[in-house]
């Protein structure tokens, strides 16, 4: 069986090819109980065909043998599309296990093409369909922007894997990302009492924290006068830290938190150590910032 994670060397023989009503049943029904299956309906006469389909065969190569394709001239071919009640095409099939799984119809943009071979390729009738590459593959979406598209493939995740710590913080941070916190919370809020204990949930929970700060977050540039004009009005100084966090300056905001923390370790609370921790908890353990904030509290602590 093709797995999610096998390296881009199929050939592309192998992965796109052109059916007809004789080899629809070993090319398609067949073929799709080893890895799924893209059928992609199309006719010469289809202006939006001839768009969708050079995508849709750009993304199944990149895939690298996680998905097949295969092309289905309904001109040629009328009785398959009669008995798959092909109404309109362009029209894109994902048969799985011997059967038609998922689809759609008409010409969609690249990013929701990309989002469909992803989801189609965790649903592999064998094995554990490579859901670690998938993770992967979601979190490369979340790192460069495409939050919905990363969080339809880390649900579709989920839809194989319940209990995928991984994948339900990564809906979870990227639904954040989206701008849809109380989505997010809900989500957060749906987890089992053993899953919410999960270092993956416990980050997804501080950084939905740090977003709801965000939101309130003041101007930036107002913060920091207030701080340069009394750096002990230590209000100022927590205000500016979750502003600078918001703004994306991390790494400035843990500054901010430890200044604080050297002041007064007990203000409000002992808040500074409190906000560093939960920046702490939304970052990776082996982040740099991380790793020298723990360090430079660690030295104040023990002093």
């Amino acid at each position: 069986m093709l797995e999610l994670g096998q390296g881009n060397d199929a050939p592309a023989g192998d992965l796109i090819k052109d059916a007809s009503e004789a080899t629809f049943m070993a090319d398609v029904v067949e073929a799709s109980k080893e890895v799924p299956v893209i059928v992609d309906f199309w006719a010469p006469w289809c202006g939006p065909c001839k768009t969708l389909g050079p995508a849709l065969e750009a993304e199944v190569k990149a895939a690298g043998g996680k998905v097949k394709m295969v092309k289905v001239n309904i001109d040629e071919n009328q009785q398959i599309a009669a008995q798959l009640r092909i109404q309109s095409i362009p029209t894109v099939y994902a048969f799985v296990d011997g059967q038609p799984v998922d689809g759609f119809q008409g010409a969609v943009p690249a990013s929701e093409i990309k989002a469909f071979i992803e989801k189609v390729s965790l649903l592999g009738p064998e094995g554990d369909g490579g859901l670690a590459d998938a993770i992967e593959a979601a979190e490369t979406m979340l790192a460069e922007g495409e939050a919905s598209d990363a969080a339809e493939t880390f649900a579709a995740i989920l839809e194989e894997d319940a209990e995928s710590a991984a994948a339900f913080g990564g809906l979870v941070r990227a639904q954040i990302a989206a701008g849809d916190l109380e989505t997010a919370e809900a989500t957060l809020n749906g987890a089992t009492a053993e899953m919410s204990k999960t270092a993956e949930l416990e980050a997804a929970h501080a950084q939905l924290e740090l977003a709801k700060q965000a939101a309130k977050a003041g101007p930036l540039d107002d913060l920091r006068a207030a701080v340069e004009a009394n750096p002990d009005d230590h209000q100022a100084r927590f205000d500016l830290a979750t502003a600078m966090h918001a703004a994306g300056d991390t790494e400035g905001a843990v500054n901010e938190l430890l200044e604080l923390f050297r002041r007064d370790r007990e203000w409000n609370g002992g808040a500074a150590k409190a906000q560093l921790f939960t920046i702490f908890d939304a970052l990776k353990a082996d982040d740099p910032i991380v790793l020298n904030g723990r360090r430079k509290l660690s030295s104040m602590i023990f002093v």
